[in-house]
C-alpha cells in the first residue's frame, strides 16, 4: 500500500525563490506541493481551503506577513502545521515565530537534506528548529527573556485588531488608503476609520510613527 504523501503549501513573495522551492520539494520523496502563494493574505486563503498537511512560510511577506498569516492559520485551523523558513537567525524574529504558534524554523541555508527532514518532522508532530534557533531560544528561557520582555511586546500589540494590524501593515508599507481598501475589498471611508482607531489606540498621530511602531513590533518586517 501507497503511503500518503505529505501535502505542503509554499508561501514566499520572490517567485524565483519559490518556484525553486517547489521543484527542491518535488525531489524529496513522499512530499507533495499542493499550492503556492505570494504572500501572507493568500497563503491563510489557501491553507482554509486546502488544509495542508504543512505550509513553509516565509516571515517577509507584503499585504500579511508571515507571522500574522502563521497566527491566522494556527487559530483556526490549528491541526495544518507551519514551518517558518527564513534568512532572519536573531533573537527578535524567533521570538515572534515561537509565539505565532509555528511548529517549526528552519534557516534558509539549510541543507535540502535538512529541509526534507524538518517538513517529516513537524508532518508527524514534532517541532523542529535548526541548531542555531534551538540555542537562541534555550537562551532565552535560561534569561527569562521570552516570558519578560517579549511577553511586553505581545501585550502591546494586542491593543490592534487584526484586521487593524493587516491595515497597519499596508498603509506602513506605503500604500495608499485608496489601494488599502481595493487590496481588502473595503471602502476607503473604513479604511480611514481604522486608521484613526489605530492612532486613537497607540496614541500616535503622525504617519512616520506608525511606520516605526509597525517595523519595531513586528507588523511590517524589512527585507535582510
Amino acid at each position: 500500500m501507497t503511503k500518503k504523501p505529505i501535502t505542503v503549501l509554499v508561501a514566499d513573495d520572490h517567485t524565483i525563490v519559490r518556484r525553486g522551492l517547489v521543484s527542491l520539494l518535488s525531489l524529496g520523496d513522499g512530499i507533495e506541493v499542493v499550492a503556492e502563494a505570494p504572500d501572507g493574505r493568500v497563503a491563510v486563503e489557501l491553507a482554509l481551503q486546502l488544509e495542508p498537511d504543512v505550509i513553509l512560510m516565509d516571515i517577509s511577506m507584503p499585504v500579511l506577513n508571515g507571522l500574522e498569516a502563521t497566527a491566522r492559520i494556527k487559530k483556526q485551523a490549528p491541526h495544518i502545521k507551519v514551518l517558518v523558513l527564513s534568512a532572519y537567525d536573531n533573537e527578535e524574529y524567533i521570538t515572534q515565530v515561537v509565539r505565532s504558534g509555528a511548529n517549526g524554523y528552519l534557516l534558509k541555508n539549510s541543507s535540502s537534506e535538512e529541509l526534507y527532514s524538518a517538513i517529516r518532522s513537524v508532518s508527524s508532530g514534532h517541532a523542529f528548529f535548526s541548531p542555531a534557533v534551538s540555542k537562541i531560544i534555550a537562551d532565552n528561557y535560561v534569561r527569562g527573556s521570552v516570558t519578560g520582555q517579549a511577553e511586553a511586546r505581545v501585550s502591546t500589540d494586542s491593543r490592534l485588531t487584526a484586521r487593524e494590524r493587516e491595515i497597519l501593515q499596508l498603509v506602513a508599507e506605503g500604500h495608499t488608503h485608496q489601494k488599502v481598501a481595493d487590496s481588502l475589498h473595503i471602502s476607503v471611508r473604513t479604511v480611514d476609520t481604522h486608521c484613526s482607531n489605530i492612532m486613537k489606540k497607540l496614541d500616535i498621530h503622525e504617519s512616520a510613527g506608525l511606520v516605526t511602531y509597525a517595523i519595531k513590533n513586528g507588523i511590517v518586517i524589512l527585507p535582510k
